[in-house]
Order: C-alpha cells, then structure tokens, then sequence
C-alpha cells in the first residue's frame, strides 16, 4: 500500500487547501474546515511564504484544524522549520484543537524519506491540542532519525497517531513515558527495521498494560512484521477489557497470530476490530466471524497465506 491522495476530512471537517483555492473565490467559514497548507511541486514559494500569508488573510483566531502538507518540495528536509513557525503562531490560533504533520502523498515524498523533527515544543504551545497526527519518522540519508518526543503531561490530547514506515524505538518510549490523561485513541504505525523501526516488543508494555493511559479506549499497534507476536501479547494484554476499538492490521498477522486472540480473552465487547492487510487463510477468518457476530471486523486485504515475502502495509 502506498499514500497516494491527500486526506478530505480531519477532526470531523472537510480539508479546504489554502493555496489551490480559485483565485476571488469566497473563502470558507475558518471554523468550518481544516486548513490545509502545503506546496506544490516546483512551486516558486517557501513554505514560510505559504504560512505567513495564511496567517495574514485568514481569520485565524477561529481556526481549529489545521493540516501542513508538502513542506520542500524540490528535496526532502526537515520539519524543523515549519514546525518552529506552527509554535510561535500559537497565539494566532488560540482555538486549535487538531494539528496534522505531513499530508504528504509517496509521489511527492515516500513515507520513510519524511524528515521529521523534535516535536516537544507543540505540546507545550497548544495546551488545548485535542488530535495530532505525524507522518513520517524514518531516518534520513545518514542514517539518523529526526522524529523526536520528550516525556511530557499534556492535559487535553484525546487522539494520537504515528504514521511511519518505521517508528524509531525511542520514540515508542517517550509516548509511553508521556502523562496523557485524556488520551482516548493512540495508533502507532510500527513499521519496519529497514527504515528506522527499531522498537521492540517490550517497548509496548506501557500501552498493553493498561495503566499508563486512563481514558484509552482505541489501541492500535500496526504495520509490524512482528504482527503475530503483537497478536499474542494483545491476547492476554489487561487494557483490553476496556477498549471499544482495535487494530492490529496493515502487518504480517498469520494463522499463528489470530489462534492467539482466538485462545485469549474475550474479545466480543469490542465495537470495531481492524486487521486488515494479513495474510490469514479463508478458514481462520471464517472463524474469527463465528467467533465475533457483534464485531465490526475488517479482514479487507488479504494476501497469500503461504507467501514467503511477507511485507507490511507502508514502509517505504
């Protein structure tokens, strides 16, 4: 699978992108919509050009969503920039409540080549921030990782998501270490070693164990060839009694990894169970339908079970 189109709906509203807006056509309500703010290819503007000019002519005060696109887009680099003028635009946003870092498709930059950056600073300058989403994490042609969070307590985020073809252990960690008592849903795109994904298992543990996030009632642990493994911890994890949504999809799942939630413990109190993207034979996901009638289950994309070349749904 590869992100091939930009998103059209984030925190509930439709994404009106600020620089391909037809010429004299009248703006939308600033509340109404996500704003999205990115280059195109070639184009004769900086990013800081495109930002100072949204923050000029849009009525920011009431803005609440906002979405940063292609950044660079002749060569990858990264985030630091922008990200530095997101944070001292704080107070030209004071109603922003959900903050997307890199709507950015494989044909303007793979997922794996996004440069991210330290993205502390965001929590400490959007206390109201209710959902973040990052795009990106792996490491850069010298084989470093930029993608960086420092354990912190943040009141009001209740969504987070890491989207990465490979989410750096340290990483996995810090959000563990973080106090987020709100935090509702947490998705986290593990990805692959090839491209910076050198979590563990272990590194899950504060998620799986169910006292690290209180309000947490959506996990999602994804895009693993360790998938099977995941499955197994999931299957005897504490946390998930209280969940309503989980997704162990866009992995390496097997037979192997579905026996163990078959064998866990109960998992039919849950609203939505998402693995899609396995390589599950027909007979196994006929019994996971038996298993769970109530389940909202995806099992969508299957791939040969007797595959030998077992990828993930996005890594490069």
């Amino acid at each position: 699978m590869t992100i091939n189109e930009h998103i059209e709906e984030f925190h509930g509203l439709p994404v009106h992108d600020f620089l391909a807006a037809a010429e004299g056509a009248a703006p939308p309500d600033p509340a109404a919509v996500a704003w999205r703010i990115g280059l195109e290819y070639d184009s004769p503007h900086s990013f800081a050009e495109a930002w100072q000019r949204f923050l000029d002519t849009v009525d920011t005060a009431r803005v609440t969503a906002v979405v940063i696109g292609n950044w660079a887009p002749e060569e990858p680099e990264p985030l630091t920039g922008p990200l530095a003028a997101i944070v001292a635009a704080a107070g030209r946003l004071p109603a922003l409540r959900a903050l997307f870092l890199g709507d950015i498709t494989f044909e303007e930059c793979e997922i794996s080549w996004l440069q991210m950056c330290d993205i502390t600073p965001l929590f400490t300058a959007y206390p109201q921030l209710e959902e973040l989403v990052v795009r990106g994490a792996g490491e850069d042609y010298e084989g470093s990782t930029r993608l960086a969070l420092g354990p912190l307590r943040h009141e009001r985020l209740r969504a987070l998501r890491f989207e990465s073809g490979g989410l750096p252990g340290a990483v996995v960690r810090a959000v563990g270490a973080c106090d987020f008592p709100a935090l509702e849903r947490l998705e986290l795109w593990l990805g692959v070693p090839n491209y910076g994904g050198d979590w563990t298992t272990a590194d899950l543990a504060p998620f799986l164990g169910g006292d690290a996030l209180p309000a947490l009632r959506h996990l999602g642990l994804q895009n693993a060839e360790q998938q099977d493994e995941i499955a197994a911890l999931v299957a005897q994890a504490p946390v998930v009694p209280r969940l309503t949504g989980l997704a162990l999809s866009m992995g390496a799942l097997t037979d192997e990894g579905a026996e163990a939630l078959l064998g866990g413990q109960p998992l039919t109190h849950l609203a939505t169970l998402d693995l899609h993207h396995h390589y599950l034979t027909e007979q196994t996901r006929q019994r996971l339908r038996d298993a769970l009638p109530g389940v909202a289950l995806d099992l969508s994309g299957a791939e040969k079970p007797d595959d030998k070349w077992r990828y993930v749904a996005v890594a490069e």
